[in-house]
């Protein structure tokens, strides 16, 4: 809409209600009440403003979504440049503030009066940030990024009442205004706007056109590059080969094809992934990787661009498809694809939402899905080779399958693999004993201290060694103590052994010297707490600790999954079944994390006695 169509909305007193309409025609769910209030007290004060310097025929794009995020700026206005007539945008990241100030030793957070104790991004860092992305992932500002700038406007408050948050640099994607500057401000819409309409420039900036920018695509090949590479091994070597093969068919000429690599724990997968990726950015390719977890979104970044900010935006979440264009690129790379989501939509939204596999195949030429579907852990999540072949064939996709039968986790070893599927029942048989492999080590405890006490003398001999468990126990914030110290809360409590020890952190931010949940697998400071199915998947370390709870315990020959026992609401609110299907899934992979050998523990006496009969014969 223009600002004089907003402009006329408030004034016949309907624009949340038309605003809050839109919202969920676009976004398929209700806007609420918190935020309808924000447009009304923050988009008419914007609006104000450019119509006092005539800018009322500008297009206002509100809550425009970034591209491939969940994020949305609050009103992106777009024109022409009054000079050299030009699309020209600018990104406004609007806020109700009074008075803020900066966090020590973080100047980009900020703490807010009124609002608590809770560290806020800056303005303008979030801002330019958006701009950032968008000019990253924008079709139509490749080599043009100029064409975009970014401002806060805190319309409530006074340079004196935020003098604090004038210190933070700003640039071209991201200057601070308040109340008491807003002359500053429409001086900077007035040098980027002119007053004439201007549609075509806003459809130019539809979301829908993504793909990552020739430069971002360059700078991350140099990155990956340097990250080293690994040696494929045969069927490693075919998918590879593969998808490469089916990347310069869909170059040549109008080809689509779906890869389908499947392997258990450790088989290569994601390695495959990430030389894909190198190698597509040197050709010059299209590419992007997606997952659904972050913590091992984040590992990966951080593992191939821990300095490069552009390059991490490469990795990116099965989520954000559900608005792009089909074939924006030339591969989506979907690492752990059996953790897509197979939601169900509600019929009112059926004609215009897709599942989230079919927003991944309509995605690239070459969508190459890379799971383990014994890896499937929360109710809704597809996790299944035949729910791909399902989709691709109506779309009339051909599909292509790799089988990785290698084992690089576990010590390589495919008999202490088979063990933990027949262990628990995911391949038929029954338990096995564990004949022992010079490979791998397998140790049942008879006690929380003995247990830990064998992962921290490996832990200590600079090995990595991490302690995991079922999710049996509360997951509690942080606490302060009585001297205003943050720490975290000993939750996982076994009284009967006068043993308790924290979850990992639940925030993306350390926490009184506990490194992020993102980090808890990869830092060492991650050992002495205790790692869940969220942060644990994806990830393997040297030596791997396990404490089976009550959820899953060992009674007349079978398992006994106990709903009541779990504290994973989503997953204990399943049907008994799926609950005992997917309580042994996490369990088989918190049992294969471990490159050396694995250490197990039950809280229950008759299920610790049958695993060490399994394990030394007693």
């Amino acid at each position: 809409m223009t600002v004089h169509d907003l402009v006329k909305e408030r004034d016949a007193g309907a624009l949340g209600k038309n605003l809050a309409r839109r919202f969920r025609v676009v976004h398929g769910y209700e806007a609420d009440e918190s935020e309808q209030r924000s447009w009304r007290n923050s988009l008419p004060a914007l609006a104000d403003v450019l119509v006092e310097v005539g800018l009322g025929n500008v297009e206002m794009l509100i809550e425009y979504s970034v591209p491939l995020s969940s994020y949305r700026v609050d009103a992106l206005l777009s024109g022409v440049h009054p000079v050299t007539g030009e699309p020209s945008y600018v990104a406004v990241e609007l806020k109700q503030w009074t008075k803020a100030r900066p966090v020590p030793d973080a100047e980009d957070l900020v703490l807010v009066d009124g609002m608590g104790n809770a560290a806020r991004l800056h303005p303008v860092a979030q801002v330019r940030r958006y701009c950032d992305h968008i000019a990253d992932f924008t079709k139509s500002l490749h080599g043009y990024e100029h064409r975009i700038s970014g401002a806060a406007y805190l319309h409530n408050a006074t340079d004196q009442g935020v003098d604090q948050l004038f210190a933070f640099a700003s640039d071209a994607y991201g200057q601070l205004f308040t109340g008491s500057s807003k002359e500053k401000f429409q001086k900077l819409l007035a040098e980027r706007l002119a007053p004439t309409a201007a549609v075509w420039a806003a459809d130019a900036l539809r979301p829908e056109h993504v793909a990552p920018s020739k430069k971002l695509m360059d700078v991350a090949a140099q990155g990956i590059a340097e990250r080293g590479q690994f040696n494929l091994l045969n069927e490693q070597g075919v998918a590879y080969a593969l998808v490469m093969r089916a990347v310069k068919k869909a170059t040549n000429a109008d080809f689509k094809e779906v890869i389908v690599i499947t392997g258990g724990p450790g088989s290569g997968k994601s390695v495959i992934a990430l030389e894909l990726l190198g190698e597509l950015y040197r050709n010059g390719s299209s590419a992007l990787h997606a997952t659904g977890s972050k913590a091992f979104t984040t590992t990966l970044q951080e593992a191939t661009a821990p300095d490069d900010a552009r390059v991490k935006k490469l990795f990116r979440y099965f989520y954000e498809f559900s608005r792009v264009e089909k074939n924006s690129f030339d591969v989506l790379l979907c690492d752990e694809a059996h953790r897509i989501r197979d939601p169900r939509i509600p019929p009112k939204f059926r004609d215009r939402q897709r599942r989230q596999v079919e927003e991944l195949l309509d995605a690239a030429r070459v969508p190459v899905f890379l799971l383990d579907e014994h890896q499937v852990v929360r109710p809704g999540e597809m996790g299944a080779v035949d729910a791909i072949d399902e989709a691709a064939r109506a779309m009339n996709l051909p599909v292509r399958h790799v089988h990785l039968g290698g084992q690089f986790r576990c010590g390589g070893s495919r008999a202490y693999e088979e063990w933990v599927l027949r262990l628990l029942g995911l391949s038929s048989g029954g338990p096995l004993p564990w004949q022992g492999d010079e490979h791998f080590t397998v140790q049942v405890a008879d006690t929380p201290q003995e247990f830990e006490a064998v992962l921290r003398s490996r832990h200590d001999d600079g090995e990595q060694a991490r302690m995991t468990a079922g999710f049996c126990w509360p997951w509690s914030k942080p606490v302060k103590d009585a001297d205003n110290v943050v720490g975290l809360v000993d939750d996982i409590s076994l009284p009967e052994w006068g043993w308790a020890r924290p979850w990992n952190v639940q925030s993306d931010r350390s926490v009184g010297g506990y490194p992020s949940k993102n980090l808890w697998a990869t830092d060492p400071a991650g050992f002495s707490q205790v790692g869940c199915i969220y942060t644990a998947q994806g990830f393997e370390y040297d030596w791997n600790g396990v404490i089976l709870g009550p959820d899953l315990v060992w009674r007349n020959g079978a398992w006994d999954a106990d709903r009541q026992a779990s504290k994973d609401t989503v997953v204990a609110g399943a049907s008994q079944q799926e609950f005992a299907y997917l309580i042994r899934n996490t369990y088989k992979v918190l049992l294969t994390r471990g490159m050396r050998g694995t250490v197990l523990f039950s809280t229950d006496r008759e299920t610790r006695e049958m695993l060490r009969a399994l394990v030394t014969g007693l």
